[in-house]
């Protein structure tokens, strides 16, 4: 009866090249979701957001006032309601 049990380790075929492929590609876009959700929980510092303002051309015409913008024309009329009686 124990020279019928077979404890030999079953045969696992080796992996393809796709399914390599899906496997590390699955591990990166894990690692990538979690550091996107850990841009989201963790906050920023204030300072980054000084220095990017130093990189904007300084030239005249920003220096320049804006011009008035133009009232709005297409307004739509309010629909008007019959009264109930």
């Amino acid at each position: 009866m124990a020279a019928e049990l077979d404890f030999s380790p079953p045969e696992i075929p080796e992996p393809t090249f796709m399914e390599n492929v899906l496997r590390y590609g699955l591990f990166f876009g894990a690692i990538f979701q979690l550091i996107c959700v850990l841009a989201i929980i963790l906050p920023v510092s204030k300072s980054h957001k000084t220095d990017s303002d130093s990189f904007e051309p300084k030239n005249s015409e920003t220096l320049k006032k804006p011009k008035a913008t133009a009232p709005q024309i297409s307004k739509k009329p309010k629909k008007e309601t019959k009264k109930k009686r």
